[in-house]
């Protein structure tokens, strides 16, 4: 096809130019190969396109008539590639995002809003799922995730801080005490979340490392059920500060153990092509990073 897209652009040259040798220079290609691209179209279509003497050129009846479609055709092509070349730069189409259920009602579906007031042309599909989704089997743009990359072909792009609470409800801590210790969570309720929930928690204090396990006393697979869980005063809970920073500035909810780190997962941005990103995509992920960064009230 690319060849008789060649073919029909040489013709079109010679019956421009009058002649092979200007079409060649036109087209900076040697004479040999524009009449050698001549011969094969005529032996393609079977007829005589252009009559040749050794004074002049010109179009026979039959060129006529088929350079008249070779022109509009070549227009065609030429507008569709001016449109694509346009299209790169158009925020439109549809917006396909997958996130966390908590983190996407909480912060996505806002962002989301915000976009589309200064992208109106932008049609937004949010998948809220706490399960790990194969954006490329399901057909998404991106996922906005916590956690470390674990497929090595898809692109992860960091977009805001993120740090992990140790948290639980006032009502809960005045009937069971404050823990003082990691080792003191294995005596209390503690509510575990996700779609593999771990029972053995990490923390980290002046460079060393110690874990407990601890006692599930619930357990679900849905992030914002384990938030409710912790302000109705169910037990202990970790949540990314994201989830449960406005619930410690109400006093809904009372950290734990602040001199303890928590292992923290990244928030990051992720898609399956970073070198044809779409422009929506490459735009709302500017967006939410910029976004994010500016709410971002927790400190280091």
């Amino acid at each position: 096809m690319i060849d008789n897209l060649l073919e029909l652009t040489v013709f079109a040259r010679i019956a421009a130019t009058g002649s092979l040798s200007a079409a060649a220079r036109d087209l900076d290609l040697s004479l040999a190969v524009v009449s050698k691209r001549l011969s094969a179209l005529e032996g393609r279509l079977g007829v005589r396109l252009i009559q040749r003497t050794t004074r002049r050129l010109s179009l026979t009846d039959e060129g006529h008539t088929f350079h008249a479609r070779c022109v509009r055709i070549l227009a065609e092509v030429q507008e569709a590639e001016a449109a694509l070349s346009r299209s790169r730069d158009e925020v439109t189409g549809v917006l396909r995002v997958t996130a966390t259920r908590g983190f996407g009602r909480r912060w996505i579906a806002p962002l989301a809003v915000a976009f589309r007031e200064v992208h109106p042309e932008v049609s937004v599909h949010l998948n809220l799922n706490d399960a790990l989704v194969d954006i490329v089997d399901e057909g998404m743009d991106l996922a906005i995730r916590f956690g470390m990359l674990s497929d090595s072909s898809l692109i992860a792009r960091p977009l805001a801080p993120n740090f992990r609470v140790l948290c639980a409800a006032p009502s809960y801590l005045a009937r069971k005490g404050m823990p003082r210790h990691p080792a003191d969570l294995a005596a209390h309720d503690c509510i575990v979340f996700g779609p593999h929930p771990g029972r053995d928690w990490e923390f980290q204090r002046d460079g060393e490392s110690s874990a407990v396990r601890v006692k599930a006393a619930y357990q679900t697979n849905d992030g914002e059920a384990a938030h409710t869980f912790a302000v109705a005063g169910g037990g202990i809970v970790q949540k990314s500060i994201w989830d449960i920073g406005d619930d410690l500035g109400a006093g809904r909810l009372v950290r734990i153990l602040p001199e303890f780190t928590v292992p923290a997962a990244p928030l990051q941005a992720v898609y399956a092509n970073a070198q044809h990103l779409a422009p929506r995509v490459r735009r709302f992920v500017d967006f939410c990073s910029e976004r994010l960064r500016d709410a971002w009230r927790w400190g280091e």
